[in-house]
């Protein structure tokens, strides 16, 4: 899990992720989303491959990227270990009926306050 924290820690890494996470694409196809030159794009794929989060095949010369989601499992084990039922609470959340009035207090529509002494 160390090695995927620090590989993700860098935000053109975490940016490389997010570009391969649907398709495959070649190396110089990365680079071309980056202002950086193609040698430190390079080196970000170096870290990331090597941190399990990419996979990487060869058809011909290229080299072509694609996110490996094994990778992250350990750190998703991690955070949900941490957080186990937040996506439950959240969704509970949403549903609930709201407890806030659907009018601002000082709007002139709104229906008069009965209830309150002043």
């Amino acid at each position: 899990m160390d090695a995927t924290l620090g590989a993700i820690v860098e935000p053109n890494r975490r940016a490389i992720l997010q570009l391969v996470v649907n398709e495959e694409m070649a190396a110089g196809e990365i680079a071309s989303h980056f202002s950086v030159t193609r040698p430190a794009i390079s080196q970000h794929l170096t870290i990331l491959r090597e941190a399990g989060l990419l996979a990487e095949r060869r058809e011909g010369t290229r080299r072509l990227y694609r996110l490996r989601l094994e990778g992250l499992a350990e750190l998703r084990a991690f955070l949900a270990e941490l957080w186990p039922d937040a996506l439950q609470r959240f969704k509970a959340a949403a549903e609930a009926p709201s407890e806030v009035p659907l009018s601002a207090p000082n709007d002139p529509t709104a229906a008069p306050d009965r209830g309150v002494v002043r």
